[in-house]
């Protein structure tokens, strides 16, 4: 629900000033450039732990906050580039020695204690000092300068997953869905990659909130994509465990068949309440020793992470998914009666340890599969901007969240009430006093099954937009983060990962941020439809203009389908729903006006023969002909799906994250029968020659 704006006061200067001490913009560059309220700034600060509520707290907190600047010996977390001498501000007389990840100690030679070396190795090491009254410890982060490039150009879909049905799937698409998408994408058409929507785990319970982008936990992927059959204890099942899995399977066809023949959407509560009971089954099956054993490794991979999160599943199972509604001893996850209540809820919590596994397993057996079909990067995972703030990463991360604050966006030119997407932020304090390991263990997860990994609103890693509880999205502020470290921190575990990283840079973007992007070898995001050449008079972009390290598209999941712009069936269905903020007229004529310099643009180029329409092969050809190293085709895109996963501005009008890959009628396409179509191959055909294929 939307909070109205509330009038604020002008802050006063040692407020100002605090703000500025804590990384908080006083200022936006909006549609207006307007000042943040004293409300907003004393509200922020709070959640930064600290109190501003009248000028004569703010001028104490700012005096602590130097003192504390002043008086310590090493930063919280340090974060270099190797190559690079890095300047360190310690005292003259402090002697500093680096204890390396791997082992051994580089002792810096005095009179040099306050330059790091350039020639560093890699990794996350210790750094040290010590003067003849104190000494400190900090983390020491030395990162590549670069993140890892992609082998060459390629092509590949973008699809939802779940809108991916086979014959085979429990009424959703599924990770063995996944593996056969790949598969049939990279030997038979010869495609590069598959990027998919985030897997995060939702909330647990019903009604599970459809949207991949508000997951309870972003560190772990969600048991409902499991293939039940490709559980190997499937096999091993008793007489009797068969006949109650078969009973459950054809339940799962009725649900299938209910949206694949009946038109009906995606139903991701009933697909789970039956796995849950189908995977209950196969948890029970006794392993074989040496599928015990991984289990065992998997669990001391994962180690704490993956003890709070079953705990917390079990805890949701019991007392609801809000964990603020929980009894006040089970709120955070240490304590006494956490650790009490693991012991009563100790069956429950290993089920849910043994499920995080299984998901494991096939995500690792999905990019195996892509890998073995040829393609040069294969899956390309996502990592949505937050979590929920009711859900299991909000719960355990509490200490590096900001309790009571939400992301979202300020207004602008296209949306002058602002946006709040209900996402606790990360607190830029709290994470370097961490040394960034929450952040660098969900990237270490995110990347571990990946070719490629897509950071939505990758701008974050620079400042986030906070909007305080109970204030209309217009009363936030922008808060900085360290986008060195931020930076850094995900240019080692992508170095790793040996996984390459495409931001999502759509929209307003502060000045110099898409340079430092590129610099680091992160690349963007371009829609065709976006890009044209704003510096002069907002033509279209020729290819030739387009930038090189990007993903270039037609469409994404928040914008409307290929054929539905190219029929204007996107703007019918926003008028239908109420959301056009102009005539009906207008809108078409505006859309028409475009899609006419579409197709003037395309014979200008050679793409459209004269008179030839518009048309969606000529779209790609004109993707084609630009430098980007990726080009994604929108897998709706090859039947002629009208209709847009999500459309934004909606809640109960429209089914967002709940349809179904669909033809231009709206009538379901199975993978088998997507497969059997010919658009497919012609449009492999069309983008031919963009496709590194993988060594074999």
């Amino acid at each position: 629900m939307a909070v109205p704006a509330q009038d604020s006061p002008p802050p006063p200067p040692e407020l100002v000033a605090l703000a500025r001490a804590y990384g908080v913009d006083t200022r936006y560059p909006g549609v207006d450039g307007r000042s943040v309220g004293a409300r907003t700034l004393v509200a922020v600060l709070g959640a930064l732990g600290v109190a501003a509520g009248t000028p004569e707290e703010a001028e104490a907190a700012l005096e602590r906050h130097r003192a504390e600047q002043r008086g310590r010996l090493l930063p919280p977390c340090v974060v270099v580039r190797q190559g690079w001498r890095t300047a360190l501000d310690v005292p003259a007389d402090a002697r500093l020695h680096i204890e390396l990840e791997e082992g051994g100690v580089w002792e810096l030679p005095r009179g040099h204690a306050h330059w790091l070396p350039a020639d560093l190795p890699l990794g996350r090491h210790t750094l040290k000092a010590r003067t003849p009254e104190r000494e400190a410890a900090a983390p020491l982060i030395v990162a590549p300068e670069r993140l890892p490039q992609l082998p060459g150009r390629s092509w590949g879909f973008l699809a939802q997953l779940y809108s991916v049905l086979s014959e085979r799937s429990w009424g959703m698409g599924d990770l063995g869905d996944l593996a056969e998408l790949a598969q049939w994408a990279g030997a038979d058409l010869g495609a590069g990659f598959v990027q998919i929507n985030p897997l995060h785990q939702a909330l647990p319970t019903a009604p599970a909130d459809p949207s991949p982008y508000r997951p309870s936990s972003r560190r772990f992927a969600d048991p409902v994509h499991l293939r039940i059959e490709a559980v190997p204890e499937f096999a091993y099942l008793t007489k009797q465990q068969r006949a109650q899995a078969d009973e459950l399977t054809q339940k799962a066809a009725r649900l299938r068949e209910e949206v694949l023949a009946h038109d009906g959407l995606i139903d991701r509560d009933a697909v789970w309440a039956l796995k849950r009971e189908a995977l209950q089954l196969l948890h029970d099956v006794p392993r074989a020793p040496g599928r015990q054993a991984a289990y065992d490794a998997y669990q001391r991979r994962e180690g704490e992470w993956l003890r709070r999160h079953a705990l917390w599943n079990a805890l949701a199972e019991v007392h609801g998914a809000d964990w603020h509604h929980w009894p006040k001893g089970l709120r955070h996850p240490h304590g006494p009666q956490v650790e009490q209540a693991a012991k009563e809820l100790a069956d429950q919590v290993e089920f849910h340890r043994w499920l995080a596994w299984q998901v494991d397993e096939q995500l690792a057996h999905a990019q195996r599969a892509a890998e073995q079909a040829g393609m040069s990067v294969g899956l390309i995972h996502d990592l949505a901007v937050g979590a929920h703030p009711d859900g299991a990463d909000a719960w355990a991360l509490q200490d590096v969240l900001a309790g009571g604050m939400s992301v979202g966006a300020p207004p602008d030119a296209f949306n002058a009430h602002g946006q709040d997407w209900g996402l606790p932020p990360w607190r830029p304090d709290a994470l370097a006093a961490a040394g960034y390991a929450p952040y660098a263990e969900l990237l270490r997860a995110a990347a571990r099954h990946a070719g490629a990994l897509r950071i939505d609103h990758v701008m974050g890693l620079f400042r986030l937009w906070w909007v305080p509880e109970n204030h209309a999205p217009t009363e936030g502020a922008y808060v900085r983060y360290d986008a060195e470290a931020m930076l850094g921190v995900l240019a080692l575990e992508a170095h790793r990962a040996g996984t390459a990283v495409i931001g999502e840079d759509l929209g307003t973007v502060e000045p110099g941020v898409r340079e430092e992007l590129r610099a680091r070898g992160i690349l963007g995001t371009s829609v065709l439809w976006f890009e044209r050449d704003w510096q002069q008079d907002g033509r279209i972009l020729p290819p030739g203009g387009w930038r090189t390290g990007c993903l270039a598209t037609l469409t994404t999941h928040d914008l409307p389908s290929t054929a539905a712009r190219l029929s204007g069936e996107h703007v019918e269905l926003r008028h239908r729903l109420g959301l056009l903020a102009r005539p009906l007229g207008e809108e078409q004529a505006e859309a028409a006006a475009e899609l006419a310099e579409w197709h003037a643009e395309l014979t200008r180029l050679g793409f459209l023969a004269p008179g030839e329409d518009l048309s969606m092969p000529a779209l790609y050809r004109f993707l084609r002909a630009t430098p980007a190293e990726l080009v994604g085709v929108w897998l709706p895109d090859l039947v002629g799906d009208p209709r847009p996963q999500n459309l934004p501005g909606t809640w109960d009008q429209y089914p967002n994250w709940r349809l179904p890959v669909a033809d231009g009628t709206g009538g379901p396409v199975t993978l088998d029968r997507l497969a059997a179509t010919p658009a497919p191959r012609l449009l492999s055909r069309l983008l031919a020659g963009l496709h590194a294929r993988r060594p074999a």
